[in-house]
C-alpha cells in the first residue's frame, strides 16, 4: 500500500513558511493528501474518552461549569485555537511589511529581527518557528498596545485568561513542539529584552533581570547556556546577537533555578527531640521556616533591587494554580498520586512566582512547552490548553518541517497483525499481572514471569534495533543506538532491568546462580557471569539517583578517565577544583544520563535506559531510536511527553531539495494518536553527527588566532593629508536606503545631538561635520588598544568636508543630518577611508581595520555539529580541533602532508572559524574566506612562526585575481603592520586540479615547494631590512 507520508512526510524547510501540511482525517490519521497552505491550530490530538462516571456518563465530557457556557473540552481548546489563529494572521501581515519604520517596534528590536530573518549564519540559524514565537511575544508587547481597538482583544483575552487561572500573574505561553529549540527562544527573548532595556533604562516594556525557572537539576544545568559569560553561551556560539549588541547582553542578571528551590527550608534544622525540649511543654509550635523574603535572597541575590522581573518558566505545564471548588476527578490508586503529586509541584512553583511578585515586581511569565495543557486532578478538564497560549506549533508542524524525527509503530515479524492494537495499548493487557508501587513490592517476585505479552512486546523491539544496531557499526558510528524502556512505577522498572540486563538468583542454600539478560546487546554482564566495568543498560529512577547505588567502585575505576574529563569540563564551567574532586555518586549517575549517545563521555556505552519518571522531560538523547511503554497513558500529553524524548534529531543538514531528511523513531506501548496505524518500518540507515570542537585544555598549545579584518586604510603621514575621490566615493541618501539604516541601529554618534533635527534638516552643516569627523577617527583611524589620533582631527575634518561638498547626494526628501545615524556615517567613513587610501597607497604602510567590537578570532571558539561523511580526524600534536570538514577528495591529501612535515607546527581549516578577507570586485564590495591557516617553523624558533593563509584551488574562478591581490597588497601587509599578530604570508596551492597520477607524491612535493617559496621569501625580506 502506498503511504506517502510515511515515506516523505517532510513537506517544509525548517527555516521558511510552512505553506503545506498534510490532510488528517477525523481520527487524527493522515489521509495522504498535501494541502497547499499552513495547518490551523486546532484540536488535532484529542484526548482519549473520559471512564464513566456513577450515573452520569454523558456529563463526564462537560467542561467544569465556566461563564462562557463552554460545554465540551475540544470547544473550549478551540476558542483558544481561534484566537491563536488570529494571532497568527496578524503577525503573518505584520512580517510582510518591507518598510521596517512601519513595524511600529524600537529600532533594536528591528535590529534584532532583521538578523534573525536574514543573517548569514556559520552555523544553525534559527528555526522559522523559533522566530515566530519571538516574533508573538514582540508583536504583543511592542506592536498591539500602539494599534489600539483593533489590538484590544487580543490584550484582553490574555487578562482574562490570567484573570480566571492565575489572577496575580500576567502570563503568556508559547507552544512549541519538543525538539524545536526552547532554549534558544529562550536566548531570543532575552536578548531582546536586555538590549533595549540597556538602551532604555526607564521603559517598562523593557527588563534586564530575568528569573529562568526549570522543572529539574538536568534541565536548569541545560540550561546555563542562557549566561552571556558561559563558555558555550547560545549569543555568540549560535551567533543570536549582533556583535556590537553583544556589550549591551552582558548587563542582563540572570538567575537559572528549579522550581524546588521555591520552597521554604528550615532556618534551624531539630531534631524531633530538640524542637520539643525548645517549644517547652504547651509553649506555640516554632516557627523555623524562612521567611518568603528570605527564600528570595537565597534563591535569587542577583536580583534584589531590581524591578520588573520577567520570569521564563520552561516545561511550563507544571506551573498552574488549581481550580477552586472543582469536582474531584474520582481517581483512584497510582493514578490519584500521581495527580497529587502534579497539584502539589504546580502549587510549589506558581506560590514561589507569586511570592517574588509580592517582594520584585513582576512584569510578565513567558511560558514554554510542547504541552501547555492542565495536568489531571488539576480541577480543569485534562489536557485543556492553557487559554494565555497565543503562539503554536505542533508537533505535527514539526514533523511535516522535519525539525523531529517521525514516531512510527513498527510491524514485527513476530507479533500477528491482529495483535498490533495490544502492542499499541500494551498497558491495558498487562496491568493486572504487573506489581503494585515501590522497588520493596519486587522483591520475590522472578524477572523471567514477566507477563508474556510484555516479553513478546520486548523481543519485537528489540529485533527492529538489533538490526538498526548492525547498520549503525558498519556505518563506523562511535556510540551505539538508543532503547528506552518507560515503566510505570520502581518495581515494575526493577523487573524489567533484570530481565533485560540479567540478575543475580538467589538460591536456597544462600549461593546466587547468574540468570544473563534476556536481551543480549543489553546485558550488563559477560559471559563468565563478569559483571561489565561499562554497564550497557542503566536504571535510572528516583530511589537511585538519592542512594548512587548503581555506581559500583568497578565501574568509578573503568571509567576513570570519562570521570576525570568530567571533572575537568566542570573546572572549565566553574573555575572551582574543589567541586570537580568532591562529585557525588549522584552527580556521575545523572553525568552519565545526560551524555548518553555523546562519544567520549561517561555515557558512551550506554544502549538501554530503564526509566520511571525520570524521562518525562528535560532529557533528550539524539542517539534515541526505540521506545517501550509500560505503563498506564491516561493522556496525549504524556504520550507526547514520553515520545519527546526519543524525537530529537540526529543531523541538521539540508539535502539537495533544502529540506531534512526523515528520521524515524520506532514506539510500542505508547497509543498516541496520530499516525498511530502499524507500518513496515525498515530499520534506518544512520547518519552519525559530530560535535567540531577545539580539545581544550590538552590541545590548547596547538591555538591559532588571527585578526578580524573589516578594511584597510595606510599609515597617515605627519605632514598634509590628501584623499582622492572618483564615482565609487559618492553616497547616494534615498529613502530606500536612510530606512532600513535608521531602524538597523539607533547608536547616534554624538549621544547629545537632537534626533527630531535631523528628521526636519534643521541640523547644523558644522555640527553634522565635527560628529563625521570624530566618527572617522575613532573607527577607522585608531589602532587596537590604542588612542584615537585627535591631532589628526583639523585634517580629517577638512577631507570630510571636501567628501561632504563633492560626493553626497540627497534624493527623494532625504537631508545631510541623516548621516548622524550610525549605520549611514559608518558608509560616509568607509567612503572618504577608501578616498584617503587611494591617494597614499604605494607611498605609505597600509593598515588593517579590525572590528571593533571582536578583533581577535581563535580556534578556541570553533564549536559546531556536522553530519557530512568526508572529514578527516586531526592529529593532536598538530590542530586545536578535534575533525576537519573536507570539501574536495584532496584536501585530506594536504590535512595529512600537513600533519606529517617537519616545519607545520599547527594548522586549521577556516570552516566555521571567521577568518575573512573583504575585497573589491569590479563595484562590489565581497568577502573572501580562506582555506587554511598553517603555521610554519621558517627558522625564527618557536615564539615566531610564521602564520601562513593557504588557498587550495583547483581551478581559478573570475575574481581569484583580486583576492590575490587583496592578500598580498592589503592584508599580508596590513596585519604585519599592526605587528599584534605576529608574522603572516599567502601562498596558493593551484596545481593540482590537473593530477591524477602519483597524486600523493605531487601534493608532498607541491607543498614543499610552496613552503620553500614562502620560507625562502621571508628571509630575503629580514635581509633587505637589516
Amino acid at each position: 500500500m502506498n503511504q506517502p507520508f510515511f515515506e516523505r512526510p517532510i513537506l517544509n524547510s525548517p527555516y521558511g513558511y510552512p505553506a503545506r501540511h498534510w490532510e488528517l482525517d477525523p481520527q487524527g490519521q493522515p489521509t495522504q493528501q498535501i494541502i497547499e497552505r499552513r495547518r490551523r491550530a486546532e484540536f488535532i490530538t484529542p484526548i482519549p474518552k473520559p471512564k464513566k462516571r456513577k450515573g452520569q456518563a454523558v456529563q463526564a465530557t462537560l467542561l467544569l461549569d465556566n461563564d462562557a457556557g463552554l460545554s465540551t473540552q475540544a470547544q473550549e481548546y478551540e476558542k483558544t485555537a481561534s484566537m491563536i489563529n488570529a494571532v497568527r494572521q496578524e503577525v503573518d501581515q505584520w512580517r510582510g511589511i518591507q518598510n521596517t519604520n512601519d513595524w511600529r517596534v524600537t529600532p533594536e528590536t528591528a535590529r534584532l529581527l532583521q538578523h534573525w530573518r536574514h543573517h548569514k549564519f556559520s552555523g544553525i540559524r534559527p528555526f522559522f518557528c523559533q522566530v515566530e514565537a519571538v516574533e508573538t511575544a514582540i508583536w504583543l508587547t511592542e506592536v498591539v498596545p500602539q494599534l489600539g481597538k483593533s489590538g484590544a482583544r487580543f490584550l484582553e483575552h490574555l487578562a482574562n485568561a490570567n484573570n480566571d487561572a492565575n489572577p496575580e500573574l500576567l502570563r503568556l505561553a508559547l507552544k512549541l513542539a519538543t525538539g524545536a529549540g526552547k532554549t534558544t527562544v529562550m536566548a531570543m527573548l532575552i536578548a531582546w529584552q536586555t538590549i533595549n532595556a540597556a538602551r532604555r533604562p526607564g521603559s517598562r516594556k523593557f527588563t534586564r533581570g530575568f528569573l529562568i525557572v526549570a522543572p529539574g537539576i538536568t534541565i536548569k544545568d541545560r540550561l546555563r547556556v542562557l549566561q552571556p559569560n558561559d563558555p558555550d553561551s547560545y549569543y555568540l556560539s549560535r551567533e543570536l546577537v549582533p556583535g556590537d549588541l553583544i556589550g549591551d547582553l552582558e548587563r542582563a542578571k540572570i538567575v537559572i533555578t528549579n522550581y524546588h528551590a521555591f520552597k521554604l527550608r528550615e532556618r534551624l534544622p531539630l531534631s524531633k527531640g530538640g524542637r520539643l525540649l525548645l517549644q517547652g511543654r504547651g509553649g506555640e509550635a516554632l516557627d523555623t521556616l524562612e521567611s518568603e523574603g528570605q527564600m528570595i535572597q537565597r534563591v535569587m541575590p542577583d536580583l534584589m533591587g531590581l524591578k520588573n522581573i520577567l520570569v521564563i518558566n520552561d516545561e511550563a505545564h507544571h506551573c498552574y494554580r488549581e481550580k477552586p471548588n472543582a469536582e474531584d476527578d474520582e481517581l483512584k490508586g497510582e493514578e490519584k498520586k500521581e495527580a497529587e503529586q502534579n497539584n502539589e509541584a504546580a502549587r510549589l512553583w506558581i506560590s514561589g512566582l507569586e511570592s517574588v511578585n509580592r517582594k520584585l515586581g513582576l512584569a510578565r511569565v513567558f511560558d514554554l512547552s510542547a504541552t501547555p495543557f492542565f495536568l489531571r486532578g488539576s480541577g480543569y478538564a485534562e489536557g485543556t490548553l492553557f487559554p494565555w497560549t497565543l503562539s503554536d506549533f505542533s508537533l505535527m508542524d514539526a514533523i511535516e518541517c522535519g525539525i523531529v524525527k517521525l514516531p512510527r509503530v513498527p510491524v514485527a515479524d513476530n507479533i500477528p497483525g491482529a495483535e498490533v492494537p495490544v502492542f499499541r495499548e500494551l498497558w491495558k493487557h498487562i496491568s493486572k499481572d504487573m506489581p503494585k508501587k515501590g522497588r520493596g513490592k519486587a522483591e520475590g517476585l522472578d524477572p523471567l514471569k514477566l507477563p508474556t505479552r510484555l516479553q513478546t512486546a520486548l523481543e519485537a523491539l528489540y529485533g527492529h534495533y538489533q538490526k538498526t544496531y548492525e547498520l549503525w557499526e558498519q556505518a563506523g558510528i562511535k556510540v551505539p543506538p538508543c532503547f528506552i524502556v518507560v515503566c510505570n512505577n520502581t518495581a515494575t522498572s526493577k523487573l524489567v532491568y533484570d530481565y533485560i540486563s540479567g540478575f543475580q538468583r538467589q538460591n536456597n542454600d544462600g549461593t546466587s546462580t547468574l540468570e544473563n539478560g534476556r536481551l543480549p546487546l543489553f546485558r550488563n554482564f559477560d559471559g563468565y557471569g563478569n559483571p561489565l566495568g561499562r554497564p550497557k543498560t542503566l536504571l535510572i529512577d528516583s530511589e537511585q539517583l538519592e542512594s548512587g547505588d548503581a555506581l559500583d567502585d568497578h565501574f568509578r575505576g573503568m571509567a576513570a578517565d570519562e570521570i576525570e574529563r568530567f571533572r575537568r569540563e566542570i573546572v572549565e564551567r566553574t573555575g572551582d577544583l574543589r567541586q570537580a574532586e568532591n562529585i557525588s555518586d549522584q552527580d556521575l549517575l545523572r553525568e552519565v544520563m545526560n551524555t548518553v549517545g555523546k562519544a567520549g563521555r561517561l555515557g558512551d556505552s550506554i544502549r538501554c535506559v530503564v526509566s520511571v519518571s525520570m524521562l518525562t522531560e528535560g532529557w533528550d538523547a539524539s542517539t534515541v531510536t526505540h521506545v517501550l511503554g509500560v505503563r498506564a497513558f491516561g493522556t496525549q500529553l504524556l504520550c507526547e511527553q514520553v515520545i519527546g524524548r526519543a524525537l530529537r534529531r540526529q543531523s541538521y543538514d539540508l539535502n539537495e531539495d533544502g529540506l531534512f531528511n526523515v528520521e524515524y523513531a520506532d514506539v510500542l506501548g505508547i497509543p498516541f494518536d496520530f499516525t498511530a496505524k502499524p507500518v513496515v518500518a525498515p530499520p534506518q540507515p544512520p547518519r552519525e553527527t559530530i560535535q567540531v570542537k577545539a580539545i581544550r585544555p590538552d590541545r590548547d598549545p596547538l591555538e591559532i588566532r588571527f585578526p578580524r579584518v573589516q578594511g584597510y586604510r595606510v599609515e597617515l603621514p605627519e605632514d598634509r593629508l590628501t584623499a582622492e575621490f572618483n564615482a565609487d566615493s559618492v553616497l547616494e541618501l534615498t529613502p530606500d536606503l536612510v530606512g532600513p539604516s535608521i531602524t538597523k541601529n539607533a547608536g547616534i554618534i554624538g549621544q547629545d545631538v537632537d534626533l527630531n533635527l535631523v528628521h526636519t534638516g534643521d541640523m547644523r552643516h558644522s555640527t553634522l561635520l565635527f560628529h563625521l569627523t570624530q566618527r572617522l577617527i575613532y573607527t577607522k583611524w585608531r589602532d587596537p588598544g590604542e588612542e584615537p589620533k585627535l591631532y589628526l582631527f583639523g585634517q580629517l575634518k577638512r577631507i570630510a568636508k571636501q567628501w561632504l561638498d563633492t560626493c553626497l547626494v540627497c534624493k527623494g526628501g532625504t537631508y545631510p543630518a541623516q548621516l548622524m545615524y550610525q549605520a549611514l556615517a559608518d558608509m560616509a567613513c568607509e567612503r572618504i577611508t577608501a578616498g584617503i587610501t587611494r591617494a597614499l597607497i604605494g607611498e605609505r604602510p597600509i593598515k588593517a581595520v579590525l572590528d571593533p567590537y571582536n578583533p581577535t578570532g581563535s580556534t578556541a571558539h570553533v564549536n559546531f555539529k556536522t553530519s557530512k561523511k568526508d572529514r578527516w580526524q586531526t592529529d593532536s600534536r598538530r590542530c586545536h580541533i578535534d575533525w576537519i570538514v573536507l570539501d574536495s577528495g584532496w584536501e585530506s591529501e594536504f590535512c595529512r602532508v600537513a600533519e606529517a612535515h617537519p616545519l607545520v607546527k599547527a594548522y586549521v581549516k577556516n570552516h566555521n572559524l571567521g577568518l575573512e578577507a573583504p575585497y573589491r570586485y569590479g563595484s562590489e564590495m565581497r568577502v573572501y574566506l580562506p582555506d587554511f591557516i598553517v603555521l610554519v617553523d621558517d627558522g625564527h624558533g618557536e615564539d615566531d612562526l610564521l602564520h601562513l593563509v593557504v588557498e587550495i584551488k583547483g581551478y581559478r574562478r573570475e575574481d581569484a585575481k583580486e583576492k590575490k591581490a587583496t592578500m598580498e597588497n592589503y592584508w599580508v601587509p596590513g596585519v604585519n603592520n599592526l605587528k599584534q599578530y605576529g608574522r603572516w604570508a599567502f601562498a596558493e596551492f593551484t596545481d593540482v586540479w590537473e593530477m591524477q597520477d602519483e597524486f600523493e607524491a605531487k601534493v608532498e612535493a607541491e607543498f614543499d615547494k610552496m613552503l620553500a617559496k614562502v620560507v625562502q621569501g621571508h628571509d630575503h625580506e629580514i635581509h633587505t631590512d637589516k
